[in-house]
């Protein structure tokens, strides 16, 4: 009787579903509901608070846990970007990924969206959680390259998120030292980011998602902060695989700095904008604090947005936790594209960061390098250029992509997906991607030859 009345209330959520009406689940903060796509098929949430708005008087502080709602959340508007300047007019990138307008921002900017299958009410779905690039000073969870709906369609439940870039996420100071708990500074955006990873553990399985398979994933700044989080013993238990692209690896070319030199920076700008405390500097607009950052850099030719050492989520450099055998102990991709920014240096710290793995008798790593010379233009395999095909967005590019752009975008998200599924991009179909290992020097290599 108990398996009957089951049966009767998934088909009634199937056909709430198909009818176009996702049901309401209750998350921390309150009850949401999702849309559903033209097919049926996929359930996006936009806009779901994962923390408190770092505002006001919470301005550099740890984010604080979601504030409560009490009517039922419509998620369908994604919600504020980080406080950020817009990239160049003209620049190569504004043209790449941004459209003409530019997305609300705010300080109230911890939101994040998720793409889940359609139907399923029972945990299950393995979950990947996308961290933004932006050289940690911009960039936002829905920008026009990423979306969800292929993840979503392969059996992956995708979140993306926003977190506190730029002086707001990367402040550090002796006075905000002090005023902490755990007495640090600087790492803020990178807390938004665990903050966000302990929310989606936590409900994940409302939206038919399985908590012990979450594969965290980004892309140069969003890679560097991949390797900050395995790199912290705060989430043990949190993450089952990592992919990182474009950043991070074993000695890679940008080092952690200590929490020390990034106070250095902070009081230089403090310095710089006459603040006499950090409770003046909270009653500062955040137009006017970005505006004076500007004047700043401008200036003083400095830019220091990175985590740092802080003793509280990082305890050491990524490099010096790796070499001493404390990252997490998970499955890993890593890769690059073959006309990267710093290509040598981060060819060698993938490879050097497999090997590492296989000596510390861990499994090593599965690497890639991205070759498609994107179509369009003479920039080649770019930085940041696959993630038109990783996340199968290119029909949202002006570039004149061809089908076979179309079928390595599809290999490409199957290999996603099924690291996500198996820890292994392979599948269940073989072991054509072979882990690098001293043995086997094996790079995947993605290309439409």
């Amino acid at each position: 009787m108990k398996k009957l009345t089951s049966i009767l209330i998934l088909s009634l959520m199937l056909c709430s579903c198909s009818e176009g009406t996702p049901p309401v689940i209750s998350v921390e903060g309150g009850k949401i509901q999702g849309t559903l796509d033209s097919t049926g098929k996929v359930i996006t949430y936009k806009g779901i608070p994962y923390a408190a708005p770092p505002s006001g008087d919470f301005r550099w502080k740890e984010p604080r846990p979601v504030q409560q709602w009490d009517s039922i959340r419509i998620c369908d508007k994604f919600g504020p970007a980080a406080i950020q300047n817009p990239l160049r007019e003209g620049s190569f990138y504004r043209k790449e990924f941004c459209d003409s307008i530019e997305p609300e921002k705010s300080e109230d900017c911890l939101y994040l969206n998720v793409w889940a299958p359609a139907g399923k009410t029972i945990g299950g779905f393995p979950v990947a959680i996308w961290i933004h690039g932006g050289s940690f000073d911009h960039g936002y969870g829905y920008e026009k390259e990423f979306d969800g709906d292929t993840f979503a369609r392969k059996g992956v439940i995708l979140v993306t998120i926003n977190y506190r870039v730029g002086i707001f996420g990367y402040l550090a100071l002796p006075e905000l030292a002090a005023e902490s708990r755990h007495h640090t500074t600087g790492n803020y955006g990178l807390l938004d980011q665990y903050a966000a990873l302990k929310w989606v553990h936590s409900n994940i399985s409302k939206f038919g998602g399985d908590p012990r398979r979450i594969t965290i994933f980004g892309q140069s700044a969003g890679a560097r902060s991949v390797q900050a989080l395995v790199s912290s013993k705060m989430c043990e238990g949190l993450v089952k695989g990592a992919i990182i692209q474009s950043g991070g690896g074993l000695r890679g070319n940008i080092p952690t700095p200590e929490m020390e030199e990034q106070e250095r920076y902070g009081t230089d700008f403090f310095n710089y904008c006459n603040f006499g405390s950090v409770t003046e500097a909270r009653k500062v607009s955040a137009d006017s604090l970005q505006s004076l950052y500007n004047s700043y850099t401008a200036q003083q030719k400095k830019m220091f947005f990175s985590p740092c050492i802080d003793g509280y989520i990082l305890k050491a450099s990524t490099t010096a936790v790796a070499l001493s055998d404390n990252e997490l102990d998970i499955n890993y991709m890593i890769g690059y594209c073959a006309d990267d920014i710093s290509l040598d240096v981060k060819k060698t710290s993938a490879e050097q960061w497999s090997l590492l793995l296989e000596s510390q008798g861990r499994d090593p790593a599965y690497v890639y390098c991205f070759n498609r010379k994107l179509p369009g233009d003479d920039a080649g395999a770019f930085h940041a250029s696959e993630l038109w095909y990783v996340f199968g967005t290119l029909d949202r590019c002006w570039r004149p992509f061809t089908e076979a752009d179309h079928s390595l975008s599809a290999s490409m998200t199957d290999c996603w997906a099924n690291f996500c599924k198996f820890g292994d991009p392979n599948g269940r179909k073989g072991d054509t991607w072979k882990p690098y290992t001293k043995d086997e020097n094996y790079t995947q290599t993605f290309d439409i030859e």
